[in-house]
This record gives C-alpha cells, sequence and structure tokens, in this order.
C-alpha cells in the first residue's frame, strides 16, 4: 500500500511541512543546547563524565556507548556541562528526522510530521533528551535501526540489511535491553507473510554478524572482568517473588512520561496495528512486533519488581509514530475531537518541558526540595567551596566516598583541586587508574550522605585515626536539600579501597 492511501489527503497544514517541523525541531535544540550548558548535572551524568574522560570497550554498569558519547562532546565542548550532554542533546534532533523518514515511507507525510511533533512533545523525550545517559543512544540507534527496516520495506533494496546490522549492533553497545529489538525483527520476519523473503537474503545475515562484531568488544570486556557488568544487568531479569503492586505504576509512568494525550491517540494506533498485524501489513507488522518482546519483558518485570521510568524509552519513537497515524487519520466519527486532541497533546508537551527548562537553569522555587526533579543538580557550588575550606584546615589530601553519584558530584565539582574516590565498588572505576599509594597514605576527608552515613565505628575498621569535622547543606532558594557530614581520616588500616572484586 502506497504510503498517501494510508492517510486523509494529501494536503498539508503548515505545521506538518518539513521545513515548519525542522525549524521548530531546529528551535527546540537550540533550547536544549542553552539548558544543557547553564544547568547541573544529575549524579549520573557527573558519573558517566568519569566515562568519557577514560574511554574504554565496556563499564560496570552498562554497555560502553554513553561513555564514548560523553568522550566526544568532551572533545568539542571541553570538560562542561555541555560538553557532557552534547551528543544526547543532538541525537534527538538527528532522531527527529529519522522518525520522520520511517512515517513518511510506512505511513505518509501526515502520519510523519505528526509522530515528529508528538516524539518532541513526549516529556520523557522532550525532557530526558537533555540528559546523558545510556538511554540516548539506545533510542537513537532503535529509531534508526527502524528507519533502516523502513527503507528496505519500502524500497525491496536488501542492502539495507546491513545498515541495520551497523544500527542494531550500536544500540546493543549502548544498552543490553536493545535485545530485544533483536528478537522484534526475528518476529517480524516470521509473522509478516511479505518479509519471510529476507530469510534468502545473504545480507541479512551479514548483517547480522556485522552486529555481533560491533558487539563483541563489550563481550570481552565482561569475559576481563567476571561477567559483571552482564551480572548486574541480567540479573534484574530473575524473578524474586510474584506481585502486582508495580505494573499499575509501570503503566501510569507510560502514559505519564509519553504524554498523556499522546498516550491516548497511541492506544487508538496501537489497536490499529494490531488489526494490521493480523492481516499480514508489514508495514503495521514492523511497528507492532518490533516492539512486542521489549514490551512484554518489562510487564512481566513490573510482576515481580519497579520499572524505571526510563527504560520503555526505546519504545517512544514507535508509539508516536502510532499516535501520528491516528491523528493523521482519526476515526470520521471523532475526526474533530481527534484533530483537537492532537494539538492538544503538542502544546502541552512543550510547554511542560520548557517550564522544566527554565527551572533547570533558574529554579522557580525551593519549597520542593527532594520532591523537586532537578533535586540532584541543585547546590554544589557551595559544597565544593565547602570542602576545599575544610580540606586545607584539616590537611587533607583526598576525599573519599562510598556511593558512586556523591562521587561523581564530588570529582566533577573538585576537578583539578581535589582527587576523589569511592572506598567500595571498585569495579566501577577499573578503567582509570586509582591514587598512588603515598597519596591515599595521607590524611582524607570522607563525605557522606547523613541517610548513609556509616558511622566513626565503622570507619574506624578501616582508618585508625576518624574525626567529625563538619555537616555541610546543601540548599536552593535557602531551602535545605540534604546534609552531608564529613570526617576527618587518617591512618589506614592496609589498603583503604576495596579491592576490585572483593572476597565472598
Amino acid at each position: 500500500m502506497a504510503p498517501a492511501t494510508r492517510e486523509a489527503g494529501t494536503e498539508l497544514t503548515v505545521w506538518l511541512r518539513p521545513a515548519t517541523l525542522a525549524l521548530l525541531v531546529l528551535a527546540l535544540t537550540a533550547v536544549k543546547l542553552v539548558v544543557a550548558a547553564n544547568s547541573g548535572l544529575a549524579e549520573d551524568e557527573a558519573y558517566y563524565r568519569l566515562w568519557g574522560l577514560n574511554p574504554a570497550a565496556g563499564y560496570y554498569d552498562h554497555p560502553p556507548m554513553v561513555g564514548w558519547w560523553v568522550a566526544a562532546g568532551l572533545w568539542i565542548a571541553g570538560d562542561t556541562p555541555l560538553g557532557i550532554r552534547l551528543l544526547p542533546v543532538l541525537s534527538a534532533l538527528v532522531g527527529s528526522a529519522a522518525l520522520w523518514r520511517t512515517g513518511f515511507l510506512l505511513f505518509g507525510a501526515r502520519a510523519a510530521g505528526w509522530a515528529v511533533l508528538f516524539f518532541n512533545a513526549s516529556l520523557l523525550i522532550g525532557i530526558g533528551s537533555l540528559l546523558a545517559t545510556p538511554d540516548a543512544p539506545s533510542v537513537f540507534f532503535w529509531g534508526l535501526t527502524i528507519w533502516a527496516l523502513a527503507e528496505l520495506h519500502a524500497g525491496r533494496n536488501a542492502n539495507w540489511w546491513l545498515a541495520v546490522g551497523v544500527f542494531a549492533g550500536l544500540g546493543l553497545a549502548s544498552k543490553y535491553s536493545v535485545l530485544f529489538l533483536g528478537a522484534g525483527i526475528v518476529l517480524w520476519l516470521l509473522l509478516v507473510p511479505d518479509a519471510r523473503r529476507w530469510w534468502a537474503s545473504w545480507q541479512l545475515w551479514a548483517g547480522g554478524l556485522i552486529a555481533c562484531v560491533i558487539v563483541a568488544p563489550v563481550v570481552l570486556w565482561n569475559a576481563d572482568h567476571e561477567w559483571a557488568s552482564f551480572i548486574k544487568q541480567f540479573g534484574r531479569a530473575v524473578p524474586d517473588g510474584w506481585s502486582t503492586k508495580y505494573i499499575f505504576e509501570f503503566i501510569g509512568a507510560v502514559i505519564g512520561l509519553l504524554n498523556p494525550l499522546v498516550a491516548v491517540l497511541a492506544a487508538v494506533g496501537l489497536a490499529r496495528a494490531i488489526r494490521g498485524a493480523r492481516r499480514g501489513d508489514a508495514a503495521f507488522g514492523l511497528m507492532l512486533w518490533t516492539c512486542v518482546p521489549f514490551f512484554v519483558y518489562l510487564l512481566a518485570h513490573s510482576l515481580h519488581s519497579r520499572v524505571q521510568g526510563n527504560w520503555p524509552a526505546p519504545l517512544f519513537p514507535a508509539l508516536a509514530l502510532l499516535a501520528g497515524v491516528v491523528a493523521a487519520d482519526p476515526p470520521a466519527a471523532f475526526r474533530r475531537g481527534f484533530g483537537l486532541l492532537a494539538r492538544a497533546a503538542v502544546v502541552l508537551g512543550v510547554t511542560v518541558s520548557l517550564v522544566v527548562y527554565v527551572h533547570a537553569v533558574q529554579p522557580l522555587t525551593g519549597s520542593l526540595a527532594r520532591k523537586d526533579p532537578t533535586f540532584q543538580t541543585r547546590g554544589w557550588p557551595d559544597i565544593r567551596d565547602g570542602v576545599i575550606k575544610l580540606a586545607e584546615d584539616e590537611g587533607a589530601a583526598w576525599i573519599a566516598t562510598y556511593g558512586y553519584g556523591l562521587n561523581a558530584q564530588l570529582a566533577v565539582n573538585l576537578a583539578g583541586i581535589l582527587p576523589v574516590e569511592q572506598l567500595t565498588e571498585r569495579i566501577r572505576y577499573v578503567m582509570r587508574p586509582s591514587l598512588d599509594a603515598a597519596t591515599l597514605a595521607r590524611p582524607a576527608l570522607f563525605v557522606v550522605e547523613a541517610r548513609r552515613d556509616p558511622g566513626a565505628a565503622v570507619l574506624g575498621e578501616r582508618f585508625g585515626e576518624v574525626a567529625r569535622v563538619a555537616v555541610l547543606t546543601r540548599r536552593v532558594k535557602g531551602v535545605a536539600l540534604e546534609d552531608l557530614v564529613v570526617y576527618r581520616v587518617a591512618a589506614p588500616r592496609g589498603a583503604p579501597l576495596d579491592p576490585v572484586y572483593p572476597l565472598p
């Protein structure tokens, strides 16, 4: 079926024209770049900065792509918040173009235009694309893989399987959840009659080989590090009892982070896709079957544990496109209502995103305290100044921490001033050398969140001298966010840092 026949009418209103869409997305990208350069880092972003400063084939928490992206951004824009976030922000721009092309090939220009609007109006993408996390490259390469499959479907050129292999491999080097995309592609090949022809294509198998070659360094890194990253991530899939208490939280998070109004359109589009896939429609089948394995996994996970709000992010481009299909060709009986709903969805998403952007740069209120979604980014300049003064007063040569988040925040704020080391979980830092023995033997300041304070007795098992010297408070607009307890520690009892692979 030709794309144009899938939508009501062929004339594009002004906001759906490619030039208008391009200007809108470029404007949003420019705003994001300003916000990225002028807002504080979240804990995970500060942590991935350490990855970017020390590129490697793998890391404890995730595959390495976000570290490589941060490294590239640091090379372009320096060791700054903008450098850390540069590629994630730009990926939403390029991803929007790929989504438009995918929508155009499968469902026509009107559906493609609405999909781009809904994608940028989804809260997880509109706001989340500001952040340097593994979700940014994961969503990006998942989307590029679907685009390559759409080109394959529309043009019947088997060489697109090579591009599919490249993008899927890069996606798997971004986040292990992209494995479910591979399972979805297999479902599409099995369940859609028009797609079965590709089993006989050598390019299909070559594309799979390319993906394996790209991800091979990640596997080798795990083999060299006692499979640490695989055990951490795949261990989450093992159920520890069953419960329904998280399933509604999961569904609610998808609806809320997608944008509740977009979610209504996407639900109608999903029903339409299911009907189309049952008829063997290759385009609807592509959108549906490539998403089903990951959605089923997330649903199953929600029956035994919490699904983090960012996990379903790779599904959002497909949901935006299905919503775009409905906005382009709404049910006849509700044409006017769905038209108003589509416009309201875009206005809602962009407005909420802009408010969050302003709040990220200049806090609108301090009364939310720890409930503020930007809580982690606030109050660090004062903490930095307080730690520097205490280090001078106490003769401390380095900073010790317990948690990776605080460790990363102190590392970025004290860069070039004082070295920072996490005493525990040393597997997180195998990509970089730790402090030399001479420095570790000197006095240090141990900094810890008050809620995680182990106390002097526990620290005394590691250091011969322990004295609590201060409590520093992070604040925003005079409102206390968090207390940090500071100890002076010295005379380490043996090696102050845990081994990389501690014994049971």
